[in-house]
């Protein structure tokens, strides 16, 4: 073999993923796929800032992460002005979206990106490389029938301009997000459905704790129900874990009760671990951790941030299907929520989807048969 086809064997097409910044969960799902991508021999390049990059820094301490400006979103203080803050930080989310289309322009010509993954950042489309889109919400609910057709127009009115979608669920009835991703009517894009996309995995182990609390997501309601919870938590006996969802953090909480232990953020195995050790756990409805909990066959209370109306839907919607149980924030009583749980009819109908590696694989192979016949 001469010296010319030995470096083009060295060669691997390079990817650039990009998770959204609302809470961790956009982030933690790209890592099954992430992981698929480099045992598939492609050379993967992230971009995040804050929270995110230093949780995808502790999971890929190699891997090269470049800066990109989140969306940085903030949640109002009560759910009734929720919609009107939403509204106040549309025109700054509409420059963010046309900043990092221009940022992207640059980075596929000064990093040479053969393919681009975005999860649910609207600006990271470019004619110059295929792109995909990774999202649960095909149909966006609002909480208003006439808002609900404009966000759809506006959601595939990005989604269209990528090469291919990624639909974290199964495409048939037994599916987990209902009507998010099992919209009426599709996008021109063409629609794949991954599986379930999870971190964790199924292992034996031994209940060691009697509750554990899983915090993520936006300011200032992670703040909120925090303090709710940690005024409350005395009344539960055992050993309490507290995942705060805050990596990287340097502001420490001190508690007279010693039987609560406290992580601002936990690496995957650990967290996997935890959530199989614990006799009760409370999370917010976020739909990776949903994904999470399902991977690894745990009961949840759920309680959704008040307000996000994608939340407010999969926790009614999980409800109903009995395979989490839901309350709200305004008025959360943790002793109550707990018995009421005990005496919730749960099913184990739900069968967890398996990521379809085959979907990743395939995209990949054709990306490096592309590449090696341009080299």
């Amino acid at each position: 073999m001469n010296a010319e086809n030995i470096n083009k064997l060295m060669l691997r097409p390079k990817v650039l993923l990009a998770p959204l910044d609302w809470g961790l969960g956009h982030a933690t799902r790209c890592i099954p796929i992430i992981n698929v991508l480099i045992e598939h021999d492609i050379e993967v390049i992230l971009a995040a800032e804050g929270a995110v990059a230093r949780l995808l820094k502790e999971e890929y301490p190699s891997i090269v992460i470049l800066p990109l400006n989140g969306y940085n979103i903030k949640y109002s203080r009560g759910r009734r002005s929720f919609s009107l803050k939403m509204l106040i930080q549309l025109p700054r989310l509409l420059s963010s979206i046309s900043q990092e289309k221009k940022w992207l322009n640059k980075i596929i010509d000064i990093h040479n990106i053969n393919a681009v993954i975005s999860d649910n950042r609207f600006g990271l489309s470019n004619v110059k490389a295929p792109c995909v889109y990774i999202t649960h919400q095909l149909f966006i609910q609002t909480g208003n029938s006439f808002l609900n057709k404009v966000a759809q127009k506006v959601n595939y009115y990005f989604i269209n301009k990528f090469t291919e979608c990624w639909v974290p669920d199964t495409g048939g009835i037994n599916n987990l997000a209902g009507k998010l991703s099992h919209p009426v009517h599709f996008p021109r894009t063409r629609v794949k459905y991954l599986g379930i996309l999870s971190r964790c995995r199924k292992i034996n182990t031994e209940k060691k704790y009697s509750l554990l609390v899983l915090l993520s997501g936006p300011e200032p309601q992670r703040t909120i129900f925090e303090n709710i919870l940690l005024k409350q938590l005395d009344t539960i006996n055992g050993t309490i874990v507290f995942v705060r969802g805050l990596p990287g953090t340097n502001k420490k909480i001190q508690l007279e009760n010693k039987n609560i232990i406290i992580h601002d953020h936990l690496p995957a195995e650990q967290l996997n671990e935890l959530l199989q050790q614990a006799e009760n756990i409370i999370a917010r409805s976020g739909y990776s951790t949903i994904m999470d909990l399902v991977t690894v066959q745990q009961k949840a209370i759920l309680v959704a941030t008040p307000g996000q109306t994608e939340q407010e839907y999969l926790a009614t919607h999980l409800m109903e299907q009995k395979l989490f149980y839901a309350c709200r924030q305004e008025g959360f009583n943790l002793e109550q929520h707990l018995k009421e749980k005990e005496r919730f009819g749960f099913t184990l109908s739900y069968k967890t989807a398996a990521l379809q590696k085959d979907i990743i694989t395939e995209w990949a192979d054709k990306l490096k048969t592309e590449f090696m016949a341009v080299q």
